[in-house]
């Protein structure tokens, strides 16, 4: 698949969205994006361009090509404007009302043939695909944060989801320079699976004062490698998207270990959501 063959749609323009539709202007693509309004447009259009001035400035990308992938972008707020796209990727936010509506939105307004993708972290794609009449078209692209940057995109095919249409899905991923896997329709995926459980335990562990959260990220990224610890990870994922995606796996497992924490809940019902609102386990 070449950047000639899909033109490409991207519903908001948060953290994930702006990563998103960065990364497909910067493999060629024509990007048009939306969001709620001209202020959330033009927050989102400002992280397309710092993060490709810091690419640029770390070397990673030639002026020339950055300023090519921003002029590939097309931001508004009248979701009718992407009518013409062959694929939409949907990241909103994680919550599944707003993501069912708008499904249900979209399939009035492209084309019969379009692809319709949710960039969800853990509902299942088959109730968002049950909101449409082109529950075969529907699939589940899952990329990670920073989005420029991480090469991960699950693929999630609903029950209904064509074969045809999980091939088209892998095969833009591919053009985007990611690597895709297959995951299941289940909620969390795999990487959320595994990831939300230890992040939830490291926000258990705090809240019960068995350690600091310094000490807590710190005795991970040493002890175990990581490049991270769990609530430094949790405040760069948005509070407010792991309680988001931890309620999603409790509702699909009922399993304890999914089930999210007061001190999560609090912090977020306060506004605390990490990274994007300055405050979260961690002051930034």
């Amino acid at each position: 698949m070449t950047a000639a063959d899909l033109r490409v749609g991207v519903i908001g323009l948060g953290l994930m969205g702006s990563g998103i539709a960065e990364v497909c202007a910067r493999a060629g693509f024509d990007v048009r994006a939306v969001d709620i309004d001209e202020d959330a447009v033009a927050a989102g259009l400002d992280r397309v361009r710092g993060s490709l001035a810091r690419a640029v400035e770390r070397g990673k990308l030639p002026v020339a090509e950055s300023e090519a992938a921003l002029a590939r972008i097309a931001a508004g707020t009248e979701i009718g404007a992407l009518g013409d796209r062959d694929l939409v990727i949907e990241a909103a936010s994680e919550d599944e009302a707003i993501k069912v509506g708008l499904f249900r939105r979209l399939d009035g307004i492209v084309g019969p043939d379009a692809i319709l993708a949710s960039n969800t972290s853990a509902i299942p794609i088959s109730r968002l695909a049950a909101a449409t009449a082109r529950p075969e078209r529907v699939i589940g692209l899952h990329f990670f944060n920073p989005a420029p940057v991480m090469a991960l995109v699950e693929v999630i095919a609903g029950l209904r989801t064509a074969e045809s249409t999980r091939q088209r899905a892998e095969d833009f991923v591919r053009a985007l320079g990611k690597t895709a896997v297959a995951a299941p329709d289940r909620a969390g995926f795999i990487v959320n699976a595994l990831l939300v459980p230890y992040l939830l335990a490291g926000i258990r562990m705090l809240d019960t004062g068995r350690a600091s959260a310094d000490d807590i990220d710190t005795a991970m990224r040493l002890g175990c490698g990581h490049p991270m610890g769990p609530l430094e990870l949790a405040d760069l994922a948005g509070l407010d998207t792991v309680a988001a995606a931890a309620e999603s796996l409790h509702r699909e497992f009922g399993e304890p270990l999914y089930s999210p924490p007061p001190l999560l809940l609090r912090m977020v019902e306060s506004g605390m959501l990490g990274r994007k609102s300055g405050r979260g386990f961690h002051s930034y």
